[in-house]
């Protein structure tokens, strides 16, 4: 079992590193374990771990634990830092652990352990008087963890399963060093000012009702953000030589027992009956695309084909589980099929890759990438998960490209390159993925005649850049603050007359600016100037046009930018032909 020690090197930089976060926050589910079992002896541990932002444990307690209850429990953590305890290892059979476990009346560890397989060893770690199972890793001390605060209370059931006994789940961070902590919480205020559901409801751009939960509702201004997307989708994937397509939103059932998301999937997915029989509202558009190949006869000269397709899906996800953009019921799928022969996987990988290399980086995101392996619930032979997965490594490894391993990830069906985005917060998004699917074809009879004039069946990737559309504006919302670039805002210039007098002239600043293209919207209410002035800038409209009586005289305007809070650095009055320029320029 592994034990990372840190004694050798200083924590500066290395904190970083995903192994060692893993660590650090592993230990520190740890503390809290042994904090709450000092405090609390009649409480049993569940199972704690480690989060992107830090840790949690499930804890049975024997009586209602609360939000003030944290505060003890973080002292008494700070104290097990301050011990210093070292952290070691022992190997334990299964017997002999179920024995410790019976022993120190941990009955949900014992459950735990008895459903391990006999031939495996287990690893116990301890620091001080307490020990846990656990897979590690782990620090070499307590005293490394200098900054500890415990954030929240929830709750959890056993395994997961609703079924099962509720717990309480204590969310905790930690840190080698308190400014870490003190950034930390300064980037939750920023994530809170960023939050997507409070822009998108003060920018009007989407909204949830009570009457379709955790299905999204696309206002006038965020349809127009919405289309700006799908315009650029559709430019680039015209240029990339892609077919758009569009499938059924309704399939019959016995099309997702043959593709197998019958049987992987079946708890994800809504039903209906048509004329008595059973269909399925589609949950991806894979089978949809498969049929599309299947409706004309296709020679190796075809290969490779790409069809891409905008498909709206609906998947069940529980009502705890939905958060705004980021977790919904149905949504838009930026998806495409590509059907090849052995020898183009490589070549189609590369292109996928540079394509969604492309599309991040004009929006302002950098990006890593995971190789994810093959599952254990999975379909294919080992021959051709083998291919799959040394296809996807060679193309990212010609490509200089970084990644990790994500072991046992991949889908049902094949391997994957998946694609995570940094935002201007430093948070990670995975968005895009590259799918290798050699058993879908199959399962469907796809085939094409290859140069020999004998029948053969296509590889398939299934690839996303977006990854979902609507989730894909609740993270662009969040990393820009709401302040779009020009050529991506729904409103580009707000006019705002000085007063009602001026109303006509604004008008037909207003009618000259769309016919160049530019999105305008008046300010007609009857307010101080200043006033709207601060509405604009709420709005985070990118310019502002103020019309008055000077401007009226001149046929100018005066121009503000939403990015310049300064005055000396606002263009103030310039011609109408100025502005055009100005924007049109920064579109």
């Amino acid at each position: 079992m592994k034990v990372i020690s840190i004694d050798k090197a200083p924590w500066e930089g290395t904190f970083e590193e995903k192994e060692m976060r893993e660590a650090f926050w592993h230990t520190s589910s740890h503390i809290l374990a042994q904090a709450v079992k000092r405090l609390y002896p009649k409480t049993r541990c569940a199972i704690g771990s480690t989060t992107e932002q830090g840790f949690f444990y499930d804890f049975s307690f024997d009586f209602p634990f609360l939000q003030e209850h944290l505060l003890a429990v973080e002292e008494e953590m700070k104290k097990i830092v301050k011990e210093s305890l070292s952290i070691q290892t022992r190997q334990l059979s299964k017997k002999e652990a179920i024995i410790l476990m019976h022993e120190t009346g941990e009955y949900l560890k014992e459950e735990l352990i008895s459903e391990i397989s006999e031939k495996d060893t287990l690893t116990f770690f301890r620091q001080g008087e307490y020990e846990e199972l656990c897979s590690g890793p782990h620090l070499t001390n307590t005293c490394y963890v200098k900054a500890i605060r415990l954030l929240s209370v929830a709750g959890a059931y056993w395994k997961g399963d609703e079924n099962n006994q509720m717990l309480t789940r204590i969310y905790g961070i930690s840190f080698p060093k308190n400014s870490q902590l003190t950034r930390f919480f300064a980037m939750q205020e920023e994530a809170k000012e960023r939050d997507h559901r409070k822009l998108g409801k003060e920018l009007k751009l989407f909204t949830f009702l009570k009457e379709a939960p955790g299905f999204p509702f696309f206002l006038p201004k965020g349809m127009i953000l919405k289309n700006l997307l799908i315009d650029y989708w559709r430019e680039i994937h015209k240029r990339e030589g892609y077919e758009e397509i569009s499938t059924p939103m309704l399939l019959e059932k016995s099309l997702w027992e043959t593709s197998g998301h019958w049987e992987h999937y079946r708890e994800n997915m809504y039903t209906t009956k048509i004329d008595n029989e059973d269909f399925a509202i589609k949950p991806m558009n894979c089978p949809g695309g498969m049929l599309v190949y299947k409706t004309e006869p296709r020679s190796y000269k075809d290969l490779p084909l790409r069809f891409a397709e905008l498909g709206l899906v609906h998947r069940h996800e529980k009502s705890g589980q939905l958060h705004g953009l980021m977790r919904v019921r149905c949504f838009t799928q930026d998806d495409a099929h590509i059907f090849m022969t052995k020898e183009q996987i490589t070549e189609e990988i590369k292109k996928i890759v540079t394509l969604i290399h492309e599309v991040y980086s004009f929006f302002g995101f950098s990006f890593h990438v995971e190789l994810s392996t093959r599952p254990k619930n999975s379909v294919g032979s080992d021959e051709e998960w083998n291919l799959a997965t040394d296809s996807l490594e060679k193309a990212i490894k010609e490509m200089n490209i970084p990644y990790c391993v994500n072991e046992g990830d991949g889908a049902f069906y094949g391997p994957k390159l998946d694609f995570h985005l940094k935002d201007s917060l430093g948070r990670t998004w995975q968005c895009g993925t590259i799918q290798l699917d050699f058993q879908l074809p199959r399962r469907f009879h796809a085939e094409y005649i290859g140069a020999d004039g004998e029948k053969h069946c296509p590889i398939m990737i299934h690839r996303v850049v977006f990854g979902s559309l609507e989730r894909f504006i609740g993270i662009l919302t969040e990393h820009y603050g709401g302040k779009f670039p020009a050529w991506l805002s729904p409103v580009q210039v707000k006019l705002l007359p000085v007063s009602d007098k001026f109303l006509p002239y604004t008008k037909k600043v207003e009618k000259l600016l769309s016919t160049h293209g530019i999105r305008t919207e008046t300010d007609e209410r009857t307010e101080k100037l200043g006033y709207k002035i601060r509405e604009a800038r709420l709005d985070k409209v990118p310019y502002m046009m103020i019309c008055g009586k000077k401007e009226e005289e001149n046929q100018t305007v005066s121009f503000r930018c939403r990015d310049s809070s300064q005055e000396k650095e606002q263009p103030g009055e310039i011609t109408l032909e100025q502005a055009i320029k100005m924007i049109k320029e920064s579109i």
